[in-house]
């Protein structure tokens, strides 16, 4: 079971626990390789590189083959966690992904680091603003986005002892720590790690999630309760924890870093038009627009998804649900 810490604590960078515990895995399965695309260095490459030169293979600058030469050492009984920057991973190496490693039932870890806005001032060629929605249809494909540290281990984890397919979003940014290292997760069971009863507030990733949680301190200075949940697995989706929160709260806000179409707050409205739950619901991300050259905090206010934005979200969809109820 999670255990959610107490208190504030700062945490390192997802990319970085990402690559210790790879480190720490590697040590006892001698299958794992480290696939790069010339960005290693972003994930801390290499650290892997000192340990393990042998398992370590840069290809260069070439996305597809990344996802293509990935696919051919799963062939032959490795398991390689190929890492490049989201918007590769995603955009160039779709047909890859698709061809070679999905319809091909291959063995192969995908790291996405700097997704969405966290790219920052890498600008709008580098912010992954559609990546989930691009990798979500495609079968046999296990989607998450880590909310923190124990979390992002947990996934590495997960990934290496599963046969399949996994595409592991990993921000490079420090935000604060969420669960107790020893937590235990399930794939596609979301946490709810804030309760209440007003409106929900549905999030991936550490970026976001913060803000949720630092929404809901807004919203209780108003009166207004909370009940904030951690979809850190997007594929598959908790059907059954965002249907019940649904009918118990009312109504819905999601928050994604990530377009709100395609990602996870059209999961969220796939979820509630399959079940027959319509409840007031408003999407929280990046708009129909190209990101800019900028630190992700200023993107933030740019995009809207402060935790202010977050707030204002919730009061609207509540105010819908009380005009509904009369």
């Amino acid at each position: 079971m999670v255990k959610l810490v107490k208190g504030i604590i700062e945490d390192i960078e997802l990319t970085r626990a990402y690559n210790q515990q790879l480190i720490a895995l590697a040590r006892e399965n001698p299958k794992i390789v480290d696939v790069e695309a010339d960005v290693g260095n972003c994930i801390f490459g290499p650290e892997f590189q000192k340990v393990f030169p042998d398992r370590y293979i840069n290809l260069g600058l070439c996305e597809q083959s990344l996802s293509s030469v990935s696919a051919g050492m799963s062939a032959v009984g490795l398991i390689p966690f190929c890492h490049t920057f989201a918007v590769f991973a995603s955009r160039r190496m779709c047909d890859q992904n698709y061809i070679s490693v999905a319809y091909a039932k291959n063995n192969v870890k995908i790291i996405a680091s700097a997704p969405g806005i966290s790219s920052g001032e890498n600008g709008g060629t580098h912010h992954a603003c559609e990546d989930i929605a691009l990798v979500r249809p495609i079968p046999n494909i296990v989607i998450m986005d880590p909310a923190d540290s124990t979390a992002m281990r947990w996934a590495v984890r997960k990934a290496a002892e599963t046969f399949g397919v996994f595409y592991i979003r990993a921000e490079r940014l420090k935000g604060y720590r969420v669960y107790e290292e020893d937590s235990e997760f399930e794939l596609g069971k979301a946490n709810v790690i804030r309760n209440g009863k007003d409106v929900t507030l549905i999030a991936e990733g550490s970026l976001i999630l913060n803000n949720c949680l630092k929404a809901a301190e807004i919203l209780e200075k108003k009166g207004i309760s909370a009940r904030v949940v951690d979809i850190f697995t997007i594929k598959p989706i908790d059907v059954d924890t965002i249907v019940r929160c649904a009918r118990e709260t009312g109504a819905i806000v999601t928050a994604e870093n990530h377009s709100i179409t395609g990602g996870l707050g059209s999961a969220v409205a796939e979820v509630l038009c399959d079940n027959n739950c319509v409840v007031p619901m408003k999407r929280i991300g990046i708009p129909n627009r190209f990101g800019e050259v900028a630190q992700p905090d200023e993107l933030l206010e740019v995009m809207h998804m402060t935790e202010k934005d977050i707030a204002e979200a919730a009061e609207t969809v509540i105010a819908e649900k009380k005009r509904n109820e009369k």
